[in-house]
């Protein structure tokens, strides 16, 4: 699958936005298709934070754990999960000018079974209307 890229123009400061997207607690109240979360790892922010999210997707309900592997503080947050026979490698970044935070999301997968190599690129469209409405609810909640 080539990479996913979805931004948004955010009236709201960097550090709203920024807590919004790199805190679990705070992301699943932005996005209401996140129903339930669990921290697993004794750190609970920044790099090496492990968490559960639990998404109610077409009705059926669908767990993750992702990991924080890179965390720079009102910049950049750098999320991993191994799901589904592929590794999605996903980086959320803020910039704030005049007032206004574009926060940009840029979303790798890399395949790493046979069956994911042949799905993921099908799933593309779907994966960019989900992260798109993500990125939507994260502006609606930022500009309350």
């Amino acid at each position: 699958m080539s990479r996913i890229e979805v931004t948004r123009e955010i009236r709201a400061p960097v550090e709203v936005v920024f807590d919004t997207v790199a805190y679990i607690d705070n992301f699943s109240k932005a996005v209401p298709e996140i129903v339930r979360t669990e921290i697993l790892s004794e750190t609970k922010s920044g790099v090496g934070t492990r968490f559960s999210e639990t998404r109610s997707m077409r009705g059926r309900e669908h767990t993750v754990e992702l990991e924080v592997t890179e965390f720079e503080k009102n910049r950049m947050i750098r999320i991993v999960a191994d799901d589904h026979g592929a590794v999605w490698d996903t980086v959320f970044s803020v910039n704030e000018v005049d007032g206004v935070t574009t926060l940009a999301l840029v979303m790798d997968a890399r395949p790493h079974t046979l069956l994911s190599r042949l799905l993921t690129p099908m799933m593309k469209g779907m994966i960019v209307s989900a992260l798109k409405k993500d990125m939507d609810a994260v502006k609606n909640y930022c500009e309350k």
